[in-house]
Parts: structure tokens; sequence; C-alpha cells
């Protein structure tokens, strides 16, 4: 089939990358060379490919031995397609006795490949210290634990009166019983003024345990456990606020309209202005406004999508690569076929943004969700929601949309107008009419 086609692409080259080595094809009558996988020998696979008059490369992503040649090929000038694995797989007319390189060479000199998206190389330098940021959140929680599990082992009951055991109060009397102290009246006295006028009585009661010296030794390793990752977060927020910064720099101040979004989460990104260096990065278009997006979640979301969201024609594309998009596809009549499962980071953002959206009370998507869960349950309504929560992202940065919270009475006046609209038409088509009911 392929040899009928007409070529679309010339000098091009196709490139199998391993742990130890690379393969490269450059043409149909030129052998396969290979190269290790060190910084030196990519440099002269470089100028290989400079000495065959190479344009456009092909290589396949296989976890992360890719990036380091591609932000040489990219520095070098080359054309460079990211595919990936299972999109070649998928193309029928492969012989066993051709190698990954040429097979990649010769679909992507027909053009029956596409390029994965990569973001620009300052936001995947963002990307890289807020998914570290992230993995520093997750092992810090492991010490959270630890924590919680001394506190057990000593019957101190104080994380079932207290919100967040690392607030400020918490982490006060974690000190304190590290330092020594035992009485429960000193330990109360660390608490904040609300705590001891309102819960004096449980968090008294909560502070008498059992301090044994092995059960206070796992406390002070888990807290300091805690506080290293915090300090490691301090670090990378000082980083993303640089860079954020330097990618600012030439860019009109934004005026903000109102304050933003408070968030009391001990993890939040502690960036001064962090909300104006947003505005200015995406030129005014705020989608902090939209209900469940806060500015760390969408410095989360800048990082792994970008700023320029043209590489995706519509929000069907968007919603479609995020992995949000129903997964049932029609082939022939009355047969479905299933695609394959879809999890992206992106996609996975705007889930956890809609669990905050499923505990609000007032706003129209809240209403969409639980009108959703009733009828399939809180998994389907979490993906819906999900889906409908991108489309409005990715009208606000293409098309500059603003968003307006309409609020659950009129979302629900609404809902109930639709129905109505479908009864009467349901009822006109078996001729009848509908009146209302005295």
């Amino acid at each position: 089939m392929i040899a009928e086609l007409v070529k679309m692409k010339g000098n091009v080259s196709g490139i199998d990358i391993g742990s130890e080595k690379i393969f490269i094809a450059t043409s149909k009558d030129d052998e396969v060379v290979n190269y290790d996988t060190y910084t030196e020998s990519y440099k002269r696979a470089i100028e290989y490919l400079k000495s065959k008059e190479i344009q456009s490369i092909v290589i396949e992503a296989t976890g992360i031995y890719w990036i380091a040649f591609f932000e040489l090929l990219e520095s070098a000038g080359f054309e460079v397609y990211v595919v990936n694995g299972k999109h070649v797989k998928n193309v029928p007319g492969r012989k066993t006795d051709v190698l990954d390189c040429q097979w990649l060479r010769t679909l992507h000199s027909y053009g029956l490949l596409r390029a994965s998206f990569i973001p620009p190389q300052n936001i995947r330098a963002l990307r890289s210290y807020v998914r570290l940021r992230d993995d520093n959140i997750g092992l810090g929680s492991q010490h959270i634990q630890h924590i919680q599990k001394a506190l057990e082992l000593m019957n101190i009951k104080i994380n079932n009166v207290i919100s967040h055991i690392t607030g400020v109060s918490g982490i006060k009397i974690l000190k304190s019983i590290i330092a020594g102290e035992t009485d429960a009246w000193k330990l109360l006295e660390l608490c904040d003024k609300s705590k001891k006028d309102k819960k004096q009585k449980e968090v008294l009661e909560s502070l008498k345990g059992n301090f044994r010296q092995e059960h206070i030794f796992l406390l002070k390793q888990a807290l300091e456990g805690w506080e290293f990752y915090q300090r490691r977060l301090g670090e990378c927020d000082t980083e993303i606020e640089k860079l954020l910064k330097e990618m600012t720099k030439d860019k009109e101040e934004i005026k903000t309209k109102g304050p933003s979004k408070r968030n009391n989460s001990p993890n939040r990104m502690k960036i001064e202005s962090l909300h104006s260096l947003l505005l200015k990065l995406t030129g005014g278009k705020d989608a902090e406004k939209v209900v469940g997006i806060s500015d760390t979640m969408l410095i989360q979301l800048t990082s792994e999508i970008g700023i320029n969201l043209s590489a995706w024609k519509t929000e069907k594309h968007f919603t479609s690569w995020l992995g949000l998009a129903p997964r049932v596809n029609r082939s022939g009549k009355g047969r479905k076929r299933k695609k394959d499962k879809i999890n992206t980071r992106a996609g996975q953002l705007f889930k956890i943004a809609v669990q905050g959206i499923a505990k609000s009370k007032g706003t129209a998507l809240c209403g969409f969700y639980r009108r959703i869960k009733s009828k399939h349950g809180a998994m389907v309504a979490n993906k819906a929601t999900a889906r409908k929560l991108a489309v409005m992202y990715y009208n606000i940065m293409t098309k500059g949309i603003e968003y307006v919270e309409v609020g659950l009475k009129k979302y629900q006046e609404k809902y109930e107008q639709q129905r109505l609209k479908f009864l009467i038409k349901q009822a006109s088509s078996f001729n009848l009419k509908l009146v209302p009911a005295i």
C-alpha cells in the first residue's frame, strides 16, 4: 500500500533511541548507523545528519531517553517529530526485516505520522519545576502519615480536633512534645484562641497520651522529614517565580480585577503577585475566574499545556487529547468499539478541580455535577464536569471569552426549560398536547 503513495517529505531521517545506543536511518540506500548515547556521541550524530542534509527527523517517544537528544536536535535547527509508539505500530505494512529507525523514516517520508504535542522550551522548563514541586508534596505527605502514626502510638488524638496537623497550632504542639513537654494544659496554650475558646475540653482530652521515648523519636524524625520537603517546596517556588518574571519581563502589566481566590492549603505556592504574573503571561486571559481553578491549578495547567492552544483546532480536539471525551466509537451498524484509555496530567488536573466543585454550593457546575452523578455515578460525573471545565478553559485561552457564574438557581431553571421543551416535542410527535396541572 505504501509503495503506491506519493512521497510528501524529502531529506527525512528516522531515529530509534535506546538507553545505550541510537540507530539512524537517513535514506533507503544508506546503511543504518549507530552511536552511543553519550553527549559527545550525540553531537557526532548531529554532524552526520547535517552532512546528509537532513531537514526533518522523527523519533519515537520511549520513556525519557528521547528528551536529551531531542533538545540537542532542536537547538541544532532540525524539525523534529516526536511520535507515539502506538501510532507507529497501528500502521499496517511493516516487514519483519525492517529496523525500527527505517520504518519510522519510511512512514515519515509519506506523511503518515502525527507529531505529539511538545510545548516550547520555556514552558518545558516551567513544567520541570512544577512537576518536581508536586513530587516533593507527595514525598512530604508520607512524613505526615508517619507523624499521624506516632501520635496514634502515643494515643494523642489532636488530629481529630485540628483540621491540619501541619498548621501553625499543630506544629507548635508537635515541637513542644518533641522538646519534652507532656502537660496537656501547657500544650493547650499553644493552640490559637478560637480552638481554646470553642474546643477547649476536646483539645485538652486529645492531648493526654502515652509519651514513650521511642514514639517521640519517631515523631521527631517524621517532623524533620516533612520540614525538609517544605524547604524543597520553597526552593521550587523561588525558581518558578524567577522563570515567570523572565517570561513576562517584556509583557505589558495587566491590572487585576478584584482579589484572587483565597487558598489556605499548606502546600500552596508562596509566590508574591502570582496572579499578576499569570495574567501578564496569558495576556490578560483570566482562567482563574472559572470556579474550581485557582492560581496553583492555573500554573500547573500552564506548565502542561502552555499558553498557546492553537495545537488543537477545536475544543473537541482539546478534550480528546486530554482524555476527557467519550471513548466509545461506532464502526458499522450497531457495532461499538472502545478506544484506548488516555490519561494525561492535564486531564487529571481538570478532574482534581472538579473535586472542589463537587463540594461547593450555589454554582452552575456544581448543579451539573450533581445531576450527572444522580444518573450515572460519581466517576462519570467527575469526567463529564472536567470536560465542561476544559471547554471553558479552552474558550478563555483561545477566544478570550470571559467566564460568568450564572449560579445554581439559573442553571436549574434553564435545565427545567430544556426538559419542558423536550416533553412538548415528544407529546407533539404523538399528536398530544401538554397542559398544566390544576
